[in-house]
């Protein structure tokens, strides 16, 4: 795309504790659900990579996963990806919850922060859950701990004080050509955001124990004219999450399988035969092999 001059791009990375609103707020701003959400800590896995852009500049945004204290490999590869994107962007966006208690987490990760020299903008989200009279203790308290270069309150569920974020990520992006074409919303594959839908259900409808222990591999996708037929597994750990999984008479698979096609079908705008099996893996999530197979590469970080 031909570039204004004055036109600015640059990376920027999200990051933050689970279930902060991370996800949800990267999919407010580029004005597409990319990302899964949910309710659960520790829905994303991996480092998500979406594109906005305007007639100002263009936005390369980084959405990673919670930062946590692990318990397995998996966890230790959740959060070395988190940290990784931190000398690598012009920005860091941190979000919070609304609140004046610094927990252990928070402080880790200030002190993470203040081994970069990246501006950082602290972003308190869910601003819709409390008072306004009480964000200015709340901006306080924070801004005592760390010397912020923008402190923006935003409620990325109600969509408040978004766009004031937007032009404050400006401020810190360097003028140069866009990264992506115009028209790119992210780089994931489609085969990877098939697999986070499917997953983004199950996190939805199964028991809380559960979710942690699941994986989504998508064996096969075909499309022939304007139907595509994809094949996908469900990972677990145990064979009695595997009955669970798959429910009553496979009510429970098939309402994940129908949750999912829906939003893959909007993805792809086309139709979709979505088949889905349950296997179970016992311990994948300490197990090297079926962690570089299922794509979380530890080797892969920091690249």
């Amino acid at each position: 795309m031909d570039n204004k001059k004055g036109f600015k791009s640059g990376f920027v990375t999200l990051i933050g504790r689970p279930n902060v609103g991370k996800s949800t707020l990267m999919n407010r701003m580029i004005g597409q659900k990319i990302a899964i959400t949910s309710d659960k800590p520790q829905t994303t896995r991996n480092r998500i990579q979406t594109v906005y852009t305007c007639d100002e500049g263009q936005i390369v945004f980084l959405d990673t996963p919670g930062i946590h204290k692990s318990r397995n490999k998996l966890g230790d590869y959740m959060v070395n990806v988190a940290v990784g994107t931190l000398n690598e962007v012009d920005a860091v966006l941190w979000l919070v919850e609304p609140t004046n208690y610094i927990g252990a987490g928070e402080r880790e990760i200030i002190e993470k922060l203040k081994k970069v020299k990246t501006p950082v903008i602290l972003v308190i989200n869910k601003i819709d859950t409390v008072k306004k009279e009480e964000l200015f203790e709340f901006i306080k308290t924070y801004s005592a701990e760390y010397d912020f270069a923008e402190v923006v309150p935003v409620s990325a569920l109600k969509n408040d004080n978004v766009s004031e974020l937007m032009k404050c990520i400006f401020m810190y992006l360097p003028e140069g050509e866009a990264f992506y074409d115009e028209d790119t919303i992210t780089d994931q594959p489609m085969r990877q955001i098939v697999q986070e839908i499917i997953r983004e259900k199950a996190l939805r409808y199964l028991k809380d124990e559960i979710p942690h222990g699941i994986a989504v591999t998508v064996e096969s996708m075909k499309e022939l004219k304007d139907v595509c037929n994809i094949d996908a597994t469900i990972i677990c750990e145990k064979d009695s999450h595997k009955g669970i999984i798959i429910g009553k008479a496979g009510q429970m698979l098939k309402r994940i399988g129908t949750g999912a096609r829906i939003d893959i079908e909007k993805n792809m705008e086309c139709k979709v035969n979505l088949k889905l099996w349950v296997k179970v893996r016992k311990d994948w999530r300490d197990s090297d092999m079926y962690l570089k197979s299922f794509g979380y590469n530890p080797k892969d970080v920091g690249r």
